[in-house]
């Protein structure tokens, strides 16, 4: 009897501390997002320079940094474990060893801001490095480490560092002749220069 209402109080306070996707989210302008879920279990550091779409999805165990300015586009999902970063000190860190701390303007320091276009998907323990402006619709493989630069429209990533290695809308073709209902769905946010043949 003890040990089922100890199990039972274990899973109802399970669910008070562990992780869960919290709905709705009020962006740092009193916009607030109905359609958009964020895991009580991510970081998200300067949200008042985070600037986010709606119907967007981010996982447990994320760290979000928007120092640098942050941009994610709607309909966006950021699995788990993933590190978006708009700032850097490693390399300004081992310049200076000890003496970095205090210094105003550390050679080596990097910020820059980053944009995830709509409706991609970054999969899970990938890093996005400060200065990476993703496509619409592109797909960042897990385990992925994306290095600062443009990255096309419905790019696939994948690697140490990522390179694109395909486009996202092969894939999309098969799901839109099994089902074309669906293609001015599609056609709204990717364009209807984009739907696939």
């Amino acid at each position: 009897m003890i040990a089922r209402l100890w199990q039972s109080l274990r899973f109802r306070l399970s669910g008070l501390i562990g992780p869960r996707m919290v709905y709705g989210y009020r962006r740092h302008d009193g916009v607030y997002l109905p359609r958009t879920r964020v895991s009580n279990m991510t970081r998200i550091e300067y949200p008042q320079r985070l600037e986010l779409g709606d119907n967007i999805w981010i996982g447990h165990f994320n760290l979000i940094d928007a120092s640098g300015g942050l941009s994610i586009g709607e309909g966006c999902q950021i699995t788990n474990y993933v590190s978006l970063l708009t700032h850097s000190s490693h390399i300004a860190l081992r310049l200076y060893g000890n003496a970095y701390l205090g210094q105003r303007d550390p050679k080596g320091y990097l910020r820059s801001p980053s944009s995830i276009g709509p409706y991609t998907f970054i999969g899970p323990h990938s890093v996005l490095m400060p200065g990476v402006h993703l496509g619409k619709g592109a797909l960042v493989s897990a385990y992925s480490f994306v290095t600062a630069g443009e990255y096309p429209d419905f790019a696939v990533l994948v690697g140490n560092p990522a390179q694109v290695i395909g486009d996202t809308r092969e894939g999309d073709a098969r799901w839109l002749q099994k089902h074309p209902e669906l293609a001015p769905h599609y056609a709204a946010w990717a364009g209807r220069e984009n739907l696939p043949q």
